[in-house]
Parts: structure tokens; sequence; C-alpha cells
């Protein structure tokens, strides 16, 4: 597949609304492949372990969250560096020509498979008036300037009564905080949010937005189960933001392009320092 640059008509809804629709962005082969990965994990319990992959711990009613999810195989390496969104990514987050640049644009913080059953959701959360330094908006001097990116794809049909996504489109750029933000954005739903829609996909498009803009989901209500995978994209002089890292066996097989935004960092330190040693041994480890 062609790299997919963005359109005029993207740059101006990407601005306008803060989020994209991808459709068909996957083939069908490949979401099958994907949900066999998924489905080959075991059922594993909140803090647990399967390999490199990790289950996150939070309020049951989030639903199950596996987190370095790339590290499930050769079907979730193929989305590091996807053609159809991979040119947007770099793009939207920005820094060609700056100093991000000369270690490659972009750095994956988080990676995970999502999955909910009924009454699963996740209230609202984000929005520009947070203005959360990691996550913000800009647009200066004729460039995009995100703090991240995030690629949402489906790996089931998401319409409703399933608990799709919910955004409230162009909040990237509010002033104010939603009057109806919940105390506590980890528990409840998004649904009956002012402002907000829901944004149905079907297996194998993907949601591209920026993190600034106010999301969450509404709760599932149908039988079955809910399932995306999300990577996050940011510049390159980011950090993990759970403090995981890939295995030296993903690092070892991965292409020289995905390996880049996977671990994009090079160290440089006095010849027989301790820190050179240090550094030496764990680039050692991950070579």
């Amino acid at each position: 597949m062609e790299k997919s640059k963005a359109t005029p008509m993207e740059d101006y809804l990407f601005d306008l609304r803060g989020f994209l629709v991808l459709e068909r962005a996957l083939s069908k082969v490949h979401v099958a492949e994907l949900n066999a990965g998924i489905d080959a994990v075991p059922p594993i319990e909140p803090d647990e372990w399967h390999g490199h992959i990790h289950r996150e711990c939070f309020e049951k009613q989030r639903g199950i969250a596996l987190q370095q999810i790339y590290e499930a195989g050769e079907p979730f390496e193929r989305l590091i560096d996807h053609p159809r969104w991979i040119e947007l990514v770099k793009r939207y987050v920005g820094g060609e020509g700056s100093f991000d640049w000369h270690h490659g644009p972009l750095f994956i913080d988080e990676n995970f498979a999502s999955l909910r059953g009924p009454h699963e959701a996740i209230a609202m959360h984000s929005g520009g008036a947070t203005y959360t330094k990691r996550t913000q908006y800009h647009f200066q001097n004729g460039h995009f300037m995100c703090g991240q990116i995030n690629i949402l794809i489906a790996l089931t049909d998401i319409g409703p009564g399933d608990g799709a996504t919910m955004v409230i489109p162009g909040s990237h750029k509010s002033n104010f905080p939603h009057p109806g933000a919940p105390k506590e954005w980890a528990s409840g739903s998004m649904d009956g949010v002012e402002g907000a829609i829901e944004v149905y996909l079907k297996a194998g498009d993907a949601l591209l937005f920026v993190d600034a803009i106010t999301h969450g989901a509404a709760r599932r209500k149908n039988p079955g189960e809910r399932r995306i995978v999300v990577y996050r994209y940011g510049p390159s002089w980011g950090n993990f933001r759970f403090g995981y890292k890939p295995s030296p066996a993903l690092l070892a097989r991965l292409t020289p392009e995905r390996r880049q935004i996977v671990y994009p960092w090079t160290h440089k330190s006095p010849p027989g320092s301790g820190l050179h040693a240090a550094v030496g041994a764990e680039m050692s480890a991950l070579a």
C-alpha cells in the first residue's frame, strides 16, 4: 500500500474537528490476524503478564487493557508504521526540520488492545482547556505541532449500542472546561454529554485524533465485545507513559524504520565513565 499523505480537506477537518476517520485502513485479512493475536493471549488478571504483554490495572467497568500489544506478533508490528496513517501522524505531530527529526520524528509512548463487554465504558476526559503539555494541540507558522496523535483501530464493527468512542468536535481548542465534566474522570461513561458524538467504525477503520480533544466512550448496551487497538504517537524526545520498554526480541526483529519509532534514542557519555558502561550494557541488551 502506498503511504497516504494528508489532503487539504483532511488538514481542514483535522484542524476544525480534531479527528479524522480513516475508512478501510486495514484489510479484512489483517483484522483477522489481529483478532487471532488477541485470542492467543490467555486470560490474565490485572497486573499479570503474558510474556511482554501486561494487563493494566484499572476499574472493572473500563474493561480489559492489554499493554505493549505490539509484542503480540508481526500483525501488530505492521501497525507501527502503517502506510494508511504514518505520514498523517508525522505531519500532525510535526517537528520537521527541527532537532526532533535528528532521531526520527515519532515515538510510540503507549500501545494497547482494549476489550469491553456489556455495561463497560470510559468517562469523558481531556480537552483543550486542560492544556496538558503532553497532549496539547498547536498550529503555528504553517505547521502542526501536536503533543500526541492517537490511532484507534476497530477490530469489530462499532455501531449504536456497541460502546463507541465519543468525542466533542473542536474541543481540542476549547478555552473552557466542559460544564458537565465528571468529578471523577475514571468512572461512568460519556453518554448524554452535551456536544458529544459517537464515532461509528467498521472493523478495519481507524480513528485518528489529537489527544487534546475531549473524548471517552458510550456504555456498551449490546451483547458481545468491543475490540480496539490504540497506538499513541508523540515526538521522539518523549518517554514511555507507564515505564514499559520493548523487549530485546521485538527490537531485534523490527525493521530499522519501526525500531526508530519504538525506541528512537541514542546515548553519548565519556568513555570509561560508569554511565558510559551502564548505557552500553543496556543498549547491547536491547540490540
